[in-house]
């Protein structure tokens, strides 16, 4: 009894461990990365702030005071609450200048009801690891002080991130200047209002803020601005968008190495040889990795049949999918940029006591000289093109593999590319269709990633009295490069099914290492089709399959 009360009291002092020494993402504002943002997305990481940073924070706030102090015009504090101008800015407690209290009333008052206002999205709602990379991001680009917010609205956003309480984010609703109908819901929850999901539930905010033991923040200031106008949802999203773009092509050069080993393919165009007489980069890495792929294939010896020249789709698939590799470098670089920048309009620039145009009466009206120096600056800086023209780049890009990947899976039709029976079929399939019908779904998928890679960032209608006449639609780009990417795998499943029975007519050849892993967890699954059958399950086990598959 002894020994069994003792390894209880282990195994709770074990599951306690990960709660008391949980991994740690220190945020200082200018270097989070992709994997730091993947891992608290996924609940593995509690994030930290630097002191540094803090200060920073504090630093800009004050700012904004002060500017409110001297009549500068501030969005949210004196100007745009209905304050008249014969109403005092400041009183006098204690013998300084503070703002004055019915001020800070109204512009708390003003800040709730634009949150409230901005409140307008569309559902589906946004899966939690995408809010929570949402979260943290904006929380790390608030920490460069240039947002101008309080230091309770850092400290919210950290507290919801590692309190794991999660507001409920409609995923459409933006036309990508900022995302601010879809960010004010975590603003919102934050304050106490709308939905969060807390410990498996989903409750009023209010509520998951009293039983973790948080008090709802009061924004002032341009608090609610910052709150809602970020473009920290769209950068969460692609992110995570990025990273399973780039888990599939890992995959997919796998799927590539086994079907040129079920053609009986030719690897010259893969070469070094070949290739590094048109090195463009992409293409060179690409290659390599299919070269490493097939290493220990059956296909570096001579084999009967194998024709000079493959179809096209075959030979040009290092090309398909260094474009691909390439457009994910592109995006990941923009997003780091993204995901350390901060997109506020006005800018707040702590500490700052000089100016650009030192000549120019007008720009020199930007600074705040007080107690706290610095300027604030109107910016352009919400604009998410350089994002968003990449994440188009790379559906267009896996479209454009989508294309070469159907070309290869339809060509197993024919025997007189393949040396195998008509449309693979078996010995004992003399009466079936084989896989004869079944070129039809990748056709449908190929010509929706084909629909969905147009171009939206140009799609918009000028909004708020003609001022807002830009628009790059963020969240459309990259909703349109999930789809892409989940019909690459059910691509790569019917091609793997064309795949592995190719390789099953083809008798004893040897297989490369990862090629063989890769047939040989497929047939746990899928089996060899010997007679005709409903093939809509092997598709689904096949498009599973892949998604959980880790190419070794």
């Amino acid at each position: 009894m002894i020994r069994v009360a003792f390894l209880v009291f282990i195994a709770v002092a074990f599951f306690a461990l990960p709660s008391m020494a949980a991994t740690k993402v220190k945020l200082d504002g200018h270097s989070l990365t992709i994997e730091e943002v993947l891992s608290v997305s996924k609940g593995e990481a509690e994030v930290e702030i630097t002191a540094e940073a803090m200060k920073q924070v504090e630093a800009g706030f004050a700012v904004i005071m002060e500017a409110a102090l001297q009549g500068k015009p501030v969005y949210g504090l004196t100007t745009g609450v209905g304050w008249n101008k014969d109403k005092p800015v400041f009183e006098e407690k204690n013998g300084k200048r503070v703002l004055s209290e019915e001020l800070l009333t109204r512009s708390k008052e003003f800040n709730l009801l634009s949150l409230r206002a901005h409140g307008g999205g569309v559902g589906p709602d946004l899966p939690a690891d995408v809010v929570r990379a949402a979260m943290l991001i904006r929380l790390n680009t608030f920490l460069s002080g240039i947002p101008g917010v309080q230091p309770a609205v850092v400290n919210q956003y950290r507290d919801f991130l590692n309190k794991k309480i999660t507001p409920v984010v409609p995923s459409r609703g933006s036309v990508g200047e900022a995302d601010i109908t879809i960010a004010s819901h975590i603003g919102l929850a934050m304050v106490g209002e709308w939905q969060v999901d807390y410990k498996g539930k989903r409750i009023a905010a209010a509520d998951a803020l009293k039983e973790a033991g948080l008090s709802p923040i009061e924004p002032v200031g341009k608090d609610f601005l910052s709150m809602l106008s970020t473009n920290a949802v769209a950068a969460g999203q692609a992110v995570l968008a990025v990273e399973e773009a780039k888990n599939y092509v890992d995959k997919a050069i796998a799927v590539f190495g086994l079907t040129l080993e079920g053609l009986n393919g030719n690897v010259a165009p893969f070469l070094k040889a070949t290739t590094e007489i048109r090195p463009f980069p992409g293409m060179l890495k690409a290659s390599q990795a299919i070269l490493d792929v097939l290493n220990g294939s059956y296909l570096w010896q001579p084999a009967e049949g194998r024709p000079l020249q493959d179809p096209l789709s075959f030979r040009t698939m290092g090309y398909a999918l260094g474009n691909v590799l390439e457009a994910i470098e592109e995006a990941n670089n923009a997003l780091i940029i993204q995901i350390n920048s901060t997109d506020d309009n006005p800018a707040v620039i702590p500490g700052a006591t000089t100016i650009e145009r030192a000549d120019s009466k007008y720009v020199s009206n930007y600074l705040v000289k007080g107690e706290q120096n610095g300027a604030i600056y109107p910016t352009a800086n919400f604009d998410m093109l350089p994002v968003v023209a990449r994440i188009e780049r790379l559906s267009q890009a896996l479209a454009r593999l989508s294309q070469n990947i159907v070309m290869q899976t339809i060509r197993f039709e024919n025997p007189n590319i393949t040396g195998l029976s008509r449309f693979l079929a078996s010995e004992e399939n003399t009466l079936g269709h084989a896989f004869g019908a079944i070129q039809k779904p990748l056709v449908e998928l190929y010509a929706e990633n084909e629909q969905l890679a147009m171009p939206v960032s140009m799609a918009g209608f000028a909004l708020a009295g003609n001022i807002e006449d830009t628009f790059v639609n963020s969240l459309l780009a990259i909703r349109n490069l999930e789809k892409i990417t989940d019909n690459m795998y059910h691509i790569s499943s019917i091609q793997m099914l064309h795949t592995a029975q190719a390789i099953d007519l083809r008798g004893k050849v040897r297989l490369a290492n990862k090629t063989k892993a890769l047939y040989d967890g497929y047939r746990k699954v899928v089996p060899f089709v010997s007679l005709d059958r409903i093939y809509t399950s092997d598709f689904a086990k096949g498009y599973e399959f892949l998604k959980s598959y880790t190419v070794k």
